[in-house]
Formats: C-alpha cells, sequence, structure tokens
C-alpha cells in the first residue's frame, strides 16, 4: 500500500510540474510563505529541543545501551560507518555550498549588517556553520536511532510509523501508519531528486569549465543517465560492497580536495577563520538557534535556517533509515558521538577552508566571486579554484568527487526507499531498488525539463512541517523506550547481584559449619 501510494503521488506531482510548471511555482511559492509565515517558530523550538535531548543521550546513562542488545557486534569498521555516515548525510551539499554560502551572506547578510564588510564576512561564516553543523545532524541522529532502536531491538519492520508505536500503539500499523510512512517515502523522493538536480547543475558547470561542455539540460541530463548506470550498478552489488566503497572513495576524495585547496590557498588565514569562526559559533549557539526577526520583518531567517530545518527533516527520513541500517551494535553514546559530534566538525573544517577561501578571494585576493555568484551558485566553487594553482586539478578532482556523491547518495537512496516501502524488514529484492532507482532519475529529469526545482524546494519546506511535529513525539517515544530498556538492564543487574549475595553468604555459611572443600568452591546455582 505504502508502495502504490507513493509511486502514485509523485507521478501526480512530476505531471504538474511538467505541464503546468508557472502555476505549479506560483501555488508552491504561496504554500511555503503561509508556512513559514504561521509555523516558522516551531521548526526552530523543535530542533533547538532535539540538539538538547541527543546531549542529554550522550552525556546520561541511556548512552550505554547497546542497538541491537548487550552481544550485538557492529558489521563495519569505525571508519567506513563514518565514510558511509558522512557521505549519505552531507555529500552533495557540502561541496556544493562549501564557497557559494558564505559569499552568499556575505553579499547579504542577516543581523541587519551591512554587505561586504568585515562583520558580514564573520556572520557569514558563523551562519554557515550554523546550518551545516551540529543541528542537522542532530535530526539525522533522532529518526536514525529511533528507528535502529526499533529495528534491531524492538522487532518493528523498520519504518518511519514505527517510531510513534508507544504513543499511538496499534494505529501506527495502521491507516495512520500508513499515511506517516507514505508521507515519508515522497519526502525522501522529492528530496533526493532536488539535491540531485543540484549536483548535476554543478558537474555541468564544471564540465563547462574544464571541458568546453554545454552549460545547460541537455548537459546535465547527460550527468543524470551516467550517475544512474552507475548508482543501479552499485545496488545491485549490496551494501557491503557498492555503498561501502564508494563512501570510502568519497572521503578520500575529499580529503585530497580539501587538503590541496587548504595548501594552495591562504593557508594561515584558513585556520585563523576555522578558530575564530567556532568560537563564535559555540558562543552564540543558542541565540542563533532560537532567532527569529519579529519586529524588523525581515525574510532572511525564512530564506535560510528555516529552510534548511525543513531541508534536513525531509531529508530525515532517508538519512536516518540508512543510518539505522549500518548502526547496528553500536552503543546509544557512540551513536550520537558519531552522527553528530563527527561529521559537524568535519562540515565545520570544510566551511573554514573552502568558504575562508572564497571571502579572502574576495576580499583581498582581487577576483570577483560575486559576479559569478550571480550567475547560478554552481559556478562559484570552479571560479574559486581559477584563483588558486593547478585550478584544472582541481576542478577535475572536485567533478570526481561531486559524481562519487551523486552515486553514493543516489544509491543509498534507492536502498532506503524500496525498505521503506516494503512490508517486509530486512533487504529489499533487487526489482524493487530498481524500481525506485529509475523513479529517482525520471523525477530529477522531469524537474530539470520543467525548471521545477526551485518549487518543489518550496513543497518540501511545506512537507516538513508533519515531520516537525514528528520529531518532536520521537523524542518522547524514543526517551520512553530507552528508559524502560535502562530500567530493565537495572533490575537485572539488581536481581544478579543479590543472587551473588545470596550465593556468598550460603558458602560462608558452609564454611563456618565445616563444610567440605567442594562445597566451598562451587558456584551460584540460582
Amino acid at each position: 500500500m505504502v508502495f502504490r501510494i507513493s509511486v502514485t503521488l509523485l507521478v501526480l506531482l512530476v505531471l504538474g510540474a511538467v505541464i503546468a510548471p508557472e502555476a505549479f511555482g506560483a501555488l508552491s511559492a504561496q504554500v511555503q510563505a503561509a508556512t513559514l509565515a504561521r509555523a516558522g517558530w516551531l521548526y526552530l523550538v523543535i530542533v533547538f529541543g532535539v540538539l538538547a535531548f541527543l546531549v542529554y543521550l550522550a552525556i546520561g546513562r541511556l548512552g550505554s545501551l547497546r542497538i541491537g542488545g548487550d552481544d550485538a557486534e557492529p558489521e563495519f569498521s569505525r571508519r567506513s560507518w563514518f565514510a558511509m555516515l558522512f557521505s549519505a548525510g552531507m555529500g552533495i551539499g557540502l561541496v556544493f555550498w562549501g564557497a557559494a554560502e558564505p559569499l552568499s551572506h556575505f553579499k547579504s547578510p542577516p543581523e541587519g549588517l551591512e554587505g561586504g564588510t568585515t562583520q558580514a564576512a564573520s556572520a557569514a561564516m558563523r551562519y554557515a556553520f550554523f546550518h551545516w553543523g551540529l543541528h542537522p545532524w542532530a535530526i539525522y541522529a533522532l529518526v536514525g536511532l529511533g528507528m535502529a532502536w526499533f529495528q534491531f531491538n524492538r522487532g518493528s519492520r523498520g519504518l518511519v510509523s514505527d517510531l510513534l508505536a508507544p504513543l499511538i500503539g496499534r494505529h501506527a500499523q495502521g491507516a495512520a501508519g500508513t499515511a506517516i510512512d507514505v508521507l515519508a517515502v515522497v519526502a525522501t523522493a522529492v528530496g533526493v531528486a532536488t539535491t540531485l538536480g543540484f549536483g548535476a547543475a554543478q558537474i555541468a558547470a564544471g564540465l563547462q569549465r574544464v571541458a568546453g561542455a554545454p552549460d545547460g539540460v541537455a548537459t546535465q541530463l547527460v550527468v543524470i543517465a551516467v550517475a544512474f548506470v552507475l548508482y543501479m550498478a552499485s545496488s545491485a552489488t549490496g551494501l557491503e560492497r557498492g555503498i561501502k566503497w564508494l563512501s570510502n572513495l568519497n572521503m578520500a576524495a575529499a580529503a585530497l580536495l580539501l587538503a590541496l585547496v587548504l595548501v594552495l590557498g591562504p593557508t594561515a588565514f584558513l585556520f585563523e577563520t576555522l578558530t575564530t569562526t567556532l568560537g563564535s559559533y559555540l558562543n552564540l549557539l543558542p541565540s542563533m538557534s532560537l532567532r527569529m526577526t519579529p519586529f524588523s520583518q525581515r525574510s532572511w531567517v525564512g530564506d535560510w535556517t528555516i529552510f534548511y530545518w525543513a531541508w534536513w527533516m525531509a531529508w530525515a527520513p532517508f538519512v536516518g533509515a540508512f543510518f539505522a541500517r549500518i548502526s547496528y551494535g553500536r552503543t546509544v553514546r557512540e551513536f550520537v558521538l558519531g552522527v553528530v559530534a563527527g561529521p559537524a566538525l568535519v562540515s565545520f573544517i570544510w566551511f573554514a577552508v573552502f568558504g575562508g577561501a572564497t571571502l579572502y578571494a574576495q576580499m583581498f585576493g582581487g577576483a570577483d566571486l560575486l559576479g559569478e555568484l550571480e550567475r547560478g551558485y554552481q559556478h562559484v566553487l570552479f571560479a574559486l579554484f581559477d584563483t588558486l594553482p593547478w585550478a584544472t586539478v582541481l576542478a577535475w578532482v572536485a567533478i570526481v568527487l561531486l559524481m562519487s556523491f551523486f552515486v553514493t547518495s543516489a544509491d543509498s537512496a534507492t536502498l532506503v526507499l524500496a525498505s521503506m516501502s516494503s512490508e517486509a524488514a530486512g533487504d529489499p529484492t533487487l526489482l524493487r531498488k530498481m524500481v525506485w532507482g529509475v523513479l529517482q532519475a525520471a523525477i530529477a529529469v522531469a524537474l530539470l525539463l520543467a525548471g521545477g526545482l526551485e518549487a518543489l524546494q518550496s513543497m518540501v519546506i511545506v512537507a516538513a512541517l508533519p515531520f516537525a511535529l514528528l520529531l518532536a513525539a520521537a523524542v518522547v517515544s524514543l526517551h520512553r523506550v530507552l528508559a524502560e530498556a535502562r530500567a530493565a538492564h537495572d533490575r537485572e543487574d539488581r536481581e544478579l547481584h543479590r543472587a551473588e549475595k545470596r550465593w556468598l553468604e550460603r558458602e560462608r555459611g558452609q564454611q563456618e559449619a565445616g563444610g567440605s572443600a567442594s562445597d566451598v568452591h562451587r558456584g551460584p546455582t540460582d
């Protein structure tokens, strides 16, 4: 039922974008504006609450509980696990926005600052850290931990609706649960397709820069076609080989590109940018987390922060389900630290290097990167490379990295969408994965042809509103089941302690009564 309803809704959505793109875009923009005006504050409060809850799990007694039970062993090494976390969670987005977002904030900064100033540059880096730091990974971690715990510790199906089972009971497997799972599948497919559109646009821009390829829809369609073949081949090889190998390749290519820009760029300036911005980010984290603009009525927070929070929420079912699938055997504390703290630190370093190099080139290097920004966000990264030595090498490494991230994201989404639309737990069939692989590519192609990416982003914000409420309910539900598991462990420990105490007392009594040596050395029988 989830599969049939989801596919039907997605086909209707794509047809609407293709047949009437202008009307589709206008309606999406109107609904988005109404959502932000009435419920924008809700996104901020819930996401901040999710982050606080995960900090509580990481430092509290619940953190020692293990996904899969006390005897569960992880399937993947920490290096491969972290590589898959990072590749699925942020891949294309970091490459696409790493240089472009700080430059955009520098031009049009928040907090009423004047654009193009040193204060604007500082705020630009701080908000880039904010948008790609702890908060998005906290959203992913909550959904991923919940789905992993319910699937591996309570024998559930591994669906989003399972998160609410302690609150709504049998309705989680009825019409209410079906509606939740359909919404999760649709939001995931829409989010992935839009991100693939971003990736295709930036790869096409890079190929135009280094190989003279036309920077248009035709090249983007070729990119999607090549990626489709690669991610379907990877999907057919399974999780242990395809996604794992690609994720390790992603981390190696990303580390190479990061190191090259760090060494070839203004190295000391980039390290100073990292330390200064990190300190400012941590100092102002609570105020940024809850910042709205009710008195000035500026739209910056809605255009950026709330959009990002909604975007991460829309991606949370996909990323969370994938994180759950690969995190068997991890403790709750290890999961939270691995999913939130580790990737956030990498994001900080990435934005400090690429965002810092971009601002340095604009402010002190005589480059006109703001002019490239007017052409489109996808052109800023390759324009930055032109200001550095080995520009062509950097561009090719970035193109390979983008394609690898593209394939990994699509491959992961294919696996997750197939799992979320299957009734049985475990690995879905190859046929089901192929259906979703084809549908992902078809959605991305249709939206590119219709020019509907911006309209679909608006729809993502609207679709994420129910997920904001779902996250709040998931906090309550997950805390309840973890507290029950902790209490059960404590009862077992107390019973074992009492049994050991009774045995010691019995043996002591036997010794005092002159019991035999064999009795003295016999272990507890209860």
